[in-house]
């Protein structure tokens, strides 16, 4: 059933609206929630924010159970994360 979802949505369109309700807010949670996840519902703006991108997926769909969200690492952008998980697997 997930998966039909996802194939529903424009995940480009997400991922544009995402980054940019992030930039907006991000300083209400850098540097003090530095490493934890929040997930966001790009069409209410509400965040959901938790200890794991599982954690704040999970506890947004409760209130929106078909939804796909932006996730975004709180103080971390993409390339860190690739490049800390490359350096973890060598």
């Amino acid at each position: 059933m997930e998966e039909n979802l996802v194939k529903k949505v424009n995940i480009g369109k997400i991922a544009e609206k995402g980054k940019k309700v992030y930039e907006k807010i991000k300083s209400q949670y850098q540097p003090q929630y530095n490493g934890k996840f929040l997930a966001i519902e790009v069409d209410s703006n509400d965040v959901f924010l938790a200890n794991s991108s599982v954690e704040a997926v999970e506890s947004a769909k409760k209130k929106y159970p078909r939804k796909v969200f932006y996730v975004v690492k709180i103080g971390f952008s993409v390339n860190e994360i690739f490049s800390r998980l490359k350096k973890d697997t060598l």
